[in-house]
């Protein structure tokens, strides 16, 4: 099968010819359809992430069709459209997967991380991290939702009782979650780049009620902000934000240092948390929330052999909405 290869973190991808992978047991073989690109590909390759098993076929956000089945797995049918996300496995006994925080486990895998992932024409999962793809996505719609979709779906849950939202960084992930925001009726805020005035546009077209620079200031206070951009000068700036008792959500898996900031910015019982992967019972509430509302995602496509122009393109800001890697072609599915 082609796949686009990591031979070593700093470097491009190199697209080769490897061997099928097969099913083991537990597992599905899948035949890719389409992989979204993420922030988190472009951490593995950059070398951010340190703990990459190489050389790695990156990409989990992943929509395929079951190709085989391994022995004792009985809740997938052969042909049936699957998506995988980052994470691909825990240890299942410890008192974070005992808690269904399995997103917290000390022995847990991820796809394209330490497991081969979407970048290439086939690829095998864990069964039990693998999820039904509501019927009225595309598969190039539904690959955004495995990632940017989860993780900020995650990030949300402390910010759900919000009235006034903040979304620091416009990418796929935010793109996202403001539609499930404004189903809910909140108000949203959404802070791009300095002077990214399109992303700005982009916001506004989704429903945010403002939409301006992450230096300014909002119209009005924040009762929560959630950080999408890996910026860490950002977390002092939106806890001024955010009104007395206000939380600030850090989303992403890599943040540059966070700088020093007066005590007085935090006090009031505002607080900062981060989030960490995402569990099975987010994809379980998620996909089947996001169907109904539904979220409409907006999508660039690339050819697999395009992949390192997809990454490029996604660092230096160049599209609105996410990117995904066509590999195969709707009419084989």
């Amino acid at each position: 099968m082609r796949a686009m290869v990591l031979g070593d973190q700093g470097m491009a991808l190199e697209l080769r010819d490897v061997p099928v992978p097969k099913a083991g047991r537990g597992q599905l073989l899948v035949r890719v359809s389409t992989c979204g690109i993420c922030r988190t590909d472009l951490h593995v390759v950059d070398g951010d992430l340190k703990e990459p098993k190489l050389p790695l076929i990156p990409g989990h956000q992943i929509v395929g069709y079951v190709e085989s089945i391994g022995e004792g797995v009985t809740s997938f049918q052969l042909k049936q459209r699957v998506g995988i996300p980052w994470l691909g496995g825990s240890c299942g006994h410890c008192e974070y997967c005992l808690e269904h925080r399995e997103n917290l486990c000390d022995n847990a895998i991820y796809t394209g991380y330490q497991i081969n992932g979407g970048f290439a024409e086939y690829t095998v999962a864990d069964a039990r991290y693998c999820f039904p793809i509501p019927d009225n996505f595309s598969d190039s719609q539904a690959a955004p939702l495995l990632c940017a979709g989860l993780i900020g779906y995650r990030s949300y849950r402390p910010a759900m009782e919000a009235k006034v939202l903040g979304l620091y960084g416009f990418g796929a992930a935010a793109h996202i979650l403001i539609q499930l925001a404004k189903h809910r009726g909140q108000k949203v805020f959404a802070f791009t780049r300095v002077g990214d005035i399109e992303a700005q546009a982009f916001a506004r077209k989704l429903g945010a009620d403002w939409a301006g620079d992450s230096e300014q200031f909002p119209p009005e206070k924040l009762d929560a902000a959630i950080i999408f951009a890996p910026a860490g000068e950002l977390v002092p700036t939106a806890l001024k934000a955010v009104r007395k008792g206000g939380k600030v959500i850090c989303a992403g898996i890599h943040m540059s240092d966070i700088p020093s900031f007066p005590y007085a910015d935090l006090w009031q019982e505002r607080s900062i948390q981060s989030i960490a992967n995402l569990t099975r019972q987010d994809a379980e509430e998620f996909l089947p929330l996001a169907s109904a509302i539904p979220i409409t995602t907006e999508v660039h496509h690339y050819p697999l052999e395009d992949a390192n122009k997809a990454l490029d393109d996604l660092r230096e800001g160049r599209f609105t909405g996410a990117a995904v890697l066509t590999i195969m072609e709707p009419d084989q599915s």
